[in-house]
């Protein structure tokens, strides 16, 4: 029972609580301070005192947590109930405008919201009845990683919301130019590496295990996002901005809604000049349909969605020298020159590095050792080399010349027809099988956690490593193991757990994994949804490969010869025994001849079912769905006010399914 001192504290506590977070929100949210600084360090300080006088007394979203303090052993994973996707990128003024005439082909009169694309780290907010209960990372956009103890640091997230709502709400966590400058300076004081960019400083602060370390480089947050608005009333993205903001959250102020696709155009020029001028770091502006229902109308492709893009700001170019070029072996033997230059800064990053393809892109452009060249980074992410200013060349410079044999093992390399590529044909290069072995082990493969390359290097050096299947028998080193510098207990065990959980992941990982020659991720998918287990597609044949829809004859002819190879069966055989599991772990595949190997377009508003829900229903029978009418096309899916690709199909004569038979189709299976 609470005595009447207790009460008293309560009171003065939440008093306390009160004054910080409105504090906080008109400092942080509404950049009005209505407190001086030496009032609010006095106000927190008192409450300090009082929770740590009476720490049964603290509130668990008590504003102290801020100062962070809490520390993890390691970050859990996240599934997001709805997938945070990310946007398609647009790069000039004619991709904008062909997005905008994409969005009116199915959406008349569009009005647009555009946002300043801040350069930081996604991140998801999720409350239940009002209270901060989890922040987590975009991660793969599936599964992100558990990050609330250092969420709770940032000063302008809101511990507790003024309405007991549940509620996700998305944005971007990023450093500002001061806090970034501050850092850096005090890690150059303590001899400590610098970071690139505010952004690499703020998804380094971010994935800190002790939260104190996160609390103390000053992370801000802006919202952008409400994944479920509809929910709340809202009908317009402008809306939820509001709402969202009317909540304690910061929404960025330099937000407008444009009504012509010459004011969009007006508002990206403007922001590219000014972009410098803001006291954070933005990469581009972000365009979205503002009406809601509009947005479920476009709905998504396999990986964006059709109501929004990022139009990324012009790549910046430097010029440095050219130092050498190196010569590397990936995975598939494939033998890639690459450019050693003077270290120099692009965008943020520093660069003294980048690959220069094949040797007939090299010869195109004339690239020798010694000269000058122009280097940018493609969409802000991969340098390139792009010119060679031939007008500062002095003569000593040294023409390109490819090498011939690999730089590792010293076979032979061979230039494949029809290819640009040269590539080693050793199977037994050591090059050839780090490589691969790295590619086994990597996120969108079986994803076994804790390799790193240089990891994998050195298990394959000493022996450790060597087939996919030697990952499955490291237990059995696991006490010699301990005794390697770096690695103890903890460390050699987690990398067991994730080798035992990998087992567990179904066919089309393990596909991808394997390396099969022209098998990506998505044909993988294919392949295992189509087969079911690996010793199908171990005994099918040429012929009735290329009878899948998407599997054309270079793979088909690349996954039979894999299977073929006896040592490919044998590495097979091998991981079966080690308990991987060989089935694909997903829907089953509904055999109906009504949809099997077959393309559909879907257009119009579908009120029985989702874009989304039509197109998995399609793609578990065998079909395809595609976005364009093409003489391809098996049929056009037809919903209520049909746009442009209705009169297409049409024109060409292509089968037209209205959606009440189409949905009837489906209910007869």
């Amino acid at each position: 029972m609470v005595n009447s001192m207790e009460q008293n504290i309560i009171k003065r506590m939440q008093e306390l609580i009160t004054i910080i977070n409105e504090a906080d929100y008109n400092y942080h949210t509404l950049d009005n301070p209505t407190i001086t600084d030496q009032e609010y360090d006095n106000y927190l300080r008192e409450l300090f005192k009082l929770e740590e006088k009476h720490p049964e007394l603290k509130q668990e979203h008590s504003p102290t947590s801020r100062v962070g303090g809490e520390i993890i052993e390691g970050f859990h994973k996240i599934k997001h109930e709805v997938p945070m996707m990310s946007l398609s990128n647009v790069f000039n003024e004619s991709d904008i405008i062909s997005f905008d005439e994409r969005v009116k082909k199915e959406y008349s009169n569009p009005n647009y919201v555009v946002e300043l694309k801040i350069d930081g780290l996604s991140v998801s907010l999720l409350y239940e009845k009002g209270k901060l209960v989890c922040g987590a990372t975009r991660g793969d956009g599936v599964t992100g990683e558990d990050i609330t103890h250092n969420v709770k640091t940032i000063k302008n997230i809101p511990l507790i919301l003024p309405e007991p709502l549940d509620i996700e709400v998305r944005g971007e966590i990023y450093m500002s130019k001061d806090s970034f400058e501050q850092l850096n300076e005090s890690r150059k004081r303590n001899n400590q590496e610098l970071f690139a960019n505010p952004r690499n400083a703020a998804a380094g602060s971010i994935r800190q295990l002790d939260s104190k370390i996160a609390a103390s480089r000053k992370l801000s947050s802006f919202i952008y996002h409400l994944p479920d608005a509809q929910k709340y009333g809202i009908h317009t993205h402008m809306e939820s901005l509001r709402f969202m903001k009317k909540l304690g959250f910061s929404v960025n102020p330099n937000i407008r809604i444009v009504k012509t696709i010459q004011e969009l155009l007006e508002y990206v020029e403007e922001w590219t000049e000014k972009r410098d001028s803001l006291p954070y770091e933005i990469d581009g502006i972000v365009i979205k349909l503002n009406d809601l229902d509009g947005q479920k109308r476009l709905g998504f492709t396999a990986k964006y969605p059709k109501w929004a893009t990022a139009y990324k700001f012009p790549a910046q170019l430097v010029l440095t020298k050219l130092k050498d070029i190196k010569f590397t072996v990936g995975r598939t033997g494939q033998v890639t020159p690459n450019a050693m230059l003077e270290p120099v800064l692009v965008m943020g990053s520093t660069i003294s590095k980048t690959t220069l393809h094949n040797e007939d892109y090299v010869k195109e452009r004339d690239i020798r050792i010694g000269d000058i060249v122009a280097i940018k980074k493609a969409g802000d992410v991969i340098p390139e080399v792009v010119r060679v200013e031939t007008s500062r060349r002095t003569g000593n410079e040294i023409p390109f010349q490819m090498a011939t044999v690999c730089p590792i093992c010293g076979s032979t390399l061979v230039r494949r027809t029809n290819e640009s590529a040269y590539y080693c044909v050793n199977d037994s290069c050591d090059k050839k099988r780090i490589e691969a072995l790295i590619h086994f082990v990597s996120r969108d493969a079986m994803y076994i956690e804790g390799f790193g390359d240089r990891i994998i290097e050195d298990f394959y050096n000493m022996g450790y490593l060597k087939y996919f299947y030697d990952f499955y028998e490291l237990h059995r080193n696991k006490e010699e193991l301990k005794e390697l510098e770096g690695f103890g207990e903890k460390s050699i065990q987690n990398l067991i757990d994730s080798i035992e959980k990998s087992k567990e992941n179904s066919l089309e990982r393990l596909l991808f994994a394997l390396g099969i020659r022209h098998v990506g991720k998505k044909t993988a998918k294919i392949l295992a949804e189509h087969y079911r287990t690996i010793e199908k597609l171990m005994e099918v044949s040429y012929e009735e490969l290329t009878t899948i829809c998407d599997i054309g004859g270079i793979i088909a002819k690349s996954v039979v010869e894999y299977f073929l190879t006896e040592e490919n069966c044998t590495v097979i055989e091998r991981l079966k025994q080690q308990g991987l599991n060989m089935n694909y772990i997903g829907e089953e595949r509904i055999i109906d001849t009504e949809f099997n190997n077959k393309t559909f377009v879907l257009t119009g508003t579908l009120e029985q079912l989702t874009r989304e829900e039509a197109t998995l229903e399609i793609e578990k029978r065998g079909g395809k769905v595609t976005n364009s009418v093409t003489k391809k096309t098996t049929a056009v899916i037809v919903g209520s006010n049909p746009g442009s690709k209705y009169d297409k199909a049409v024109e060409l004569g292509i089968l037209i399914i209205q959606e009440n038979d189409f949905v009837e189709k489906l209910n007869n299976m």
